[in-house]
C-alpha cells in the first residue's frame, strides 16, 4: 500500500451510537473511519487496526476513558488521543491532557472545530514521529563504534569515549587539523543521557574577536552599534546538551576569562544585559595547538587550562594509523557510491598501497577530499588505479627520493617530513592561484593552520599572486 497517498485510519470510541454516527459523517470523506461502543472492544480494535488517531469519550461503561487513555499510552506513545468530554467533564479531560493526550473537544461539537483539532493532532505527532526518526539516525550515525579503525590509538579512544561520555565532565580533544575531533566530540554526545538535547559547535578560530563573545553569549537589543535585535548565544542554545568549543587555543585573554567565569559559575549575562542566565552545558573543547605551550608563554590562562583539560583525549594523526588508511579510504568511497547511486567500485591493490605510503599532511579530512577525486576521475572504471590519484601519484617519487635519503642518514626525518609537507603546501597553493583560503579547503585544514605551516617553512606569496583573500562570510 502506498502510504504517502492512503487516507488516515480514525479509531471512535464512545458508547454513543448518535455520536458515532455525527462522527463518522464529519471525518469519513477524508479518513477511514473505526469504531467501537466500549473500552474492551475499543482497546481490542485499536491492537489489531493500528489506527493513526484515537477519538476516546471520557465516559465509557465499566472503565472510564482516564483508565483506556493510560493503556493506550503504554501500547504507544506515538498515537494521538482526543478525548471526547460532555459540559459537566472538562475538568476531567483537562486530567487526561496530563496523563498525555493530544487535545480534547466538548460536545455537542462544532463540526469545523472538530476537523482543527483532528488535522492539528495527526500533523503534530507526525512531525514528533519524523524528528524522533531522524534523532535516532543521527545517534546511530555518531554512535562511537561508527568511527573507523582498529589501530591501537583508535581503539584507547573508543574506550575512553565509552567511559566517559555519560557524565558532565569537561572533555579536551587534542590532535592535529583534520584529524575527527568533531566527530569525536559529537560521538560523546550522542552516546550521552543528552543525546536527545542539542549539540552546539563553534570554532572559536573562524569568528574575529569582535563577534565570538556576543556568539557565545548573546546580546542585548541596543547594546552595540549593530545591535538591531536580541540575540541568543551559543551557551543559551545549547542548554541541558552540549557545546563544542573547536579551536579554544584561539581565544583572545579577555574572551578565556569570560569563559572561565561560566564554567565556574554556570551562569553568564548577556552583552548589555544586566540579569544572570544559568545554564546547564557540558563543555567538550578542542585544538590543535599545544596548549602547554601557550600556558607557559601567558597565551593560554592556567586555570582555564585545567578547567577543560580534566578528561584528555589525544588523536593521532593519519601517518600514524597506517592500518586504518585502506578501513578510511573504503569507507569514504562507499559513501560516495552510495550518495551518487554509482555502480560497485573498489581499490586496485595499487591504488591502495599509494594510499598507504602518503603521510597525509591534512589527515582523515584531506583523505576524503583525495577519495572524492577518485571518485570523479574514475568515472565508469571498476576500480580506482593510482592515475585517479594523481595528486598523491606525483608526490610518490618524491617520498620515495626523501625516504631513501632518510634510511641513508643523509638527511633527518624531521628534515624529510618538512621537505614533502613544504612541496604539498606549495602545490595546493599554485593549483589555487595562490588564494590561500582555496588551498586550505584543498589540502583540509583551516587558513590560519595553512598560513602557520607557510611561515613555519617558510613559503611566501609570489608578487604575481593574487593581493587579497575572499572576505570570510559570518552567519548571523
Amino acid at each position: 500500500m502506498d502510504t504517502s497517498t492512503a487516507k488516515k485510519r480514525v479509531l471512535l470510541i464512545d458508547d454513543e451510537a448518535r455520536v458515532r454516527t455525527s462522527l463518522k459523517m464529519v471525518l469519513e470523506p477524508s479518513y477511514d473511519i473505526f469504531q467501537a461502543a466500549d473500552a474492551q472492544e475499543g482497546l481490542d480494535m485499536f491492537r489489531k487496526e493500528g489506527p493513526d488517531l484515537v477519538l476516546l469519550d471520557v465516559i465509557l461503561p465499566g472503565t472510564d476513558g482516564l483508565a483506556v487513555l493510560q493503556t493506550l499510552r503504554l501500547e504507544s506513545k506515538m498515537t494521538p488521543v482526543i478525548m471526547l468530554t460532555g459540559t459537566k467533564s472538562v475538568k476531567t479531560a483537562v486530567d487526561a491532557m496530563k496523563l498525555g493526550a493530544a487535545d480534547y473537544l466538548s460536545k455537542p461539537f462544532d463540526v469545523e472545530e472538530l476537523r482543527i483539532v483532528v488535522d492539528r493532532a495527526l500533523n503534530s505527532f507526525a512531525l514528533e514521529r519524523e524528528v524522533k526518526q531522524l534523532r535516532a539516525q543521527v545517534v546511530q550515525r555518531y554512535a562511537f563504534h561508527n568511527l573507523i579503525g582498529k589501530s591501537q590509538g583508535m581503539q584507547e579512544i573508543y574506550a575512553k569515549i565509552e567511559q566517559v561520555s555519560d557524565s558532565r565532565t569537561t572533555v579536551l580533544i587534542t590532535g592535529e587539523s583534520g584529524t575527527g575531533k568533531e566527530l569525536v566530540a559529537k560521538a560523546l554526545h550522542y552516546n550521552s543521557s543528552r543525546r536527545e538535547r542539542p549539540f552546539i559547535a563553534l570554532n572559536c578560530a573562524a569568528l574575529p574577536e569582535t563577534l565570538i563573545e556576543s556568539e557565545l553569549f548573546g546580546h542585548e537589543k541596543g547594546s552595540f552599534t549593530d545591535a538591531t535585535a536580541r540575540r541568543v548565544g551559543q551557551f543559551e542554545l545549547a542548554h541541558t546538551g552540549t557545546l563544542f568549543l573547536d579551536e579554544i587555543g584561539d581565544l583572545s585573554p579577555m574572551t578565556q576569562a569570560k569563559l572561565l567565569r561560566v564554567l565556574q559559575e554556570r551562569e553568564f549575562t548577556r552583552i548589555g544585559g544586566v540579569q544572570s542566565i544559568k545554564v546547564d552545558v557540558r563543555i567538550v573543547a578542542a585544538t590543535n595547538k599545544n596548549l602547554d605551550e601557550l600556558v607557559r608563554k601567558g597565551q593560554f590562562r592556567e586555570d582555564l587550562y585545567y578547567r577543560i583539560n580534566v578528561i584528555a583525549l589525544y588523536l593521532p594523526p593519519l601517518r600514524e594509523r597506517g592500518e586504518d588508511v585502506p578501513l578510511l579510504a573504503k569507507h569514504f568511497l562507499a559513501k560516495r557510491v552510495e550518495e551518487e547511486k554509482r555502480a560497485h567500485i573498489e581499490f586496485g591493490k595499487d591504488a591502495l598501497e599509494l594510499l598507504t605510503r602518503y603521510p597525509w599532511p591534512g589527515n582523515v579530512r584531506e583523505m576524503e577530499n583525495i577519495i572524492e577525486q577518485a571518485f570523479i576521475w574514475s568515472q565508469s572504471a571498476p576500480q580506482i588505479t593510482p592515475e585517479h590519484l594523481p595528486t598523491i601519484l606525483k608526490n610518490d617519487s618524491r617520498s620515495s627520493s626523501l625516504r631513501d635519503d632518510t634510511l641513508a642518514g643523509r638527511m633527518s626525518l624531521e628534515k624529510a617530513v618538512m621537505e614533502f609537507e613544504r612541496e604539498i603546501i606549495l602545490d595546493a597553493l599554485k593549483r589555487t592561484s595562490y588564494v590561500q583560503t582555496h588551498a586550505a579547503n584543498l589540502l583540509g585544514i583551516s587558513r590560519r593552520m595553512l598560513k602557520y605551516r607557510m611561515d613555519t617553512l617558510g613559503i611566501g606569496r609570489p608578487e604575481n599572486a593574487p593581493s587579497q583573500e575572499p572576505e570570510p562570510i559570518v552567519q548571523e
